[in-house]
């Protein structure tokens, strides 16, 4: 049973928005964060999907959100403050990564990575942090990845992108932590998701590979992440800000 994430102001359970909702890892952290008492909005480019997630919680709403248009961004927040007024913990999970050489990569590719990774975020947390500063309560949390953190072949651009998210949610804990508010990043390592099966698909042995030099010996799986994502939401989280936790089996140790 996940830790009540706590009652805001004593009347009403948290809001909680998690951006990419519908895919592995995000279905996951919204289940984990239903299951600590929170309400939460489900967000994703896919609606129906978001919908269908929605659907499987006891107080979930769903919004279709195109992060990398960034008109859609801000309609998406009109919607947003429509249905829940209040937003105390917000969860950037959605990412978009084309992976490659950098050599050959291609700048188009650069700069959607750069909307939907980077820009998005700040766009979000930038409509809804004053509201949690004014209520003296709020959790930031920022999903990279550990190839962001430590490296990854073919991971240039969007270890870039990705990479600017420990910036970001450190300068916000240092802004934002005598109002009550905190921000963290959780970076995912090798997980088993529609996403890296696809990629072990095109690359035969590579998963097996990945996953022999895990020390845990096995995958993370998306209820691995979720887990630390809705302990950095929870009360016990509350005097931890600016930091960075990997979510690897070990294979980065830092």
């Amino acid at each position: 049973m996940a830790e009540s994430l706590g009652t805001p102001q004593g009347t009403r359970a948290p809001t909680a928005l998690v951006t990419g909702g519908a895919g592995g890892i995000g279905r996951a952290v919204c289940a984990a964060l239903a299951e600590a008492g929170a309400e939460v909005i489900v967000c994703d480019l896919d609606e129906h999907r978001a919908r269908e997630v929605a659907r499987t919680l006891p107080a979930g709403r769903a919004v279709g959100i195109d992060l990398g248009d960034r008109s859609r961004v801000e309609a998406g927040v009109a919607r947003i403050r429509g249905i829940a007024p209040h937003v105390d913990v917000l969860v950037h999970n959605a990412g978009i990564g084309v992976l490659g050489p950098f050599a050959e990569s291609d700048p188009a590719d650069w700069d959607l990575m750069w909307r939907v990774n980077t820009r998005a975020p700040m766009l979000l947390t930038r409509a809804f942090l004053p509201g949690m500063i004014a209520r003296g309560r709020g959790r930031l949390v920022f999903v990279s990845s550990d190839g962001a953190r430590a490296g990854a072949g073919g991971e240039g651009a969007y270890a870039a992108t990705k990479s600017a998210l420990f910036g970001l949610a450190k300068t916000l804990a240092r802004e934002t932590a005598r109002y009550g508010v905190t921000s963290n990043v959780v970076c995912p390592g090798p997980t088993d998701t529609p996403m890296l099966r696809e990629v072990g698909a095109r690359h035969p042995g590579l998963v097996a590979e990945l996953t022999r030099r895990i020390p845990a010996g096995r995958l993370g799986t998306p209820a691995d992440v979720a887990a630390a994502v809705a302990f950095l939401a929870s009360p016990s989280a509350a005097y931890i800000t600016g930091q960075t936790l990997s979510v690897s089996g070990g294979i980065t140790m830092q």
